[in-house]
């Protein structure tokens, strides 16, 4: 959905109340479980060092909960709050050169355990493009903590095709402001 000025709430409900129901748009659904690229896709594999020690164990988590991984501003889920769980449908809003684009997931699956927390969502026909992310934050046995973002996408709609490599960029972009949004959670705790 395109839009010139801020999606509201109530758009973004609408929207994905026309999404719910529609099937993922691509075929490897859950592929983010893998370490394998998936040909045809830009595969991309970011980490992010948090810290050390339950604390900021317990920081990360909860920081993945209420969705601070998004930067805010030019790109945000709404409306919140967003339990996380498998199948819960998300608007995904985000601003470039001007434009709103309100983009459809759901959530493919969750990872809770000793030394993992985190989601992937994968693209409804509703998204600009088509794909899957994971953003997981992962505790290693010397309890350093690190933020992971795992993605495959490739443009969907044609005005991203067109525009692949102002695409990528925006992407990268998300990628940076994304960690260091991790960052401030931890700074915060």
């Amino acid at each position: 959905m395109l839009t010139f000025l801020k999606p509201k709430d109530a758009q973004a409900l609408a929207f994905i109340e026309q999404q719910r129901n529609l099937p993922y748009s691509y075929p490897a659904v859950e592929h983010t479980r893998n370490d394998t690229a998936l040909p045809g896709f830009d595969n991309d594999f970011n980490t992010q060092e948090l810290g050390q020690g339950d604390v900021i164990w317990g920081a990360a988590k909860e920081a993945i909960r209420q969705w601070k991984m998004f930067p805010g501003g030019w790109a945000y889920v709404t409306p919140r709050p967003l339990p996380i769980r498998v199948g819960e449908v998300v608007a995904m809003a985000a601003q470039v050169l001007g434009i709103w684009w309100l983009n459809s997931c759901r959530i493919v699956y969750v990872i809770d355990n000793e030394a993992q927390f985190g989601f992937a969502y994968g693209t409804l026909p509703g998204h600009v493009e088509c794909g899957e992310e994971l953003f997981m934050v992962e505790k290693s046995a010397d309890g350093n903590v690190r933020y992971v973002l795992k993605a495959f996408s490739k443009p969907r709609h044609w005005m991203a095709r067109l525009g692949y490599p102002l695409a990528r960029v925006y992407q990268k972009k998300f990628v940076r402001e994304s960690k260091a949004s991790m960052l401030v959670a931890m700074n915060d705790e």
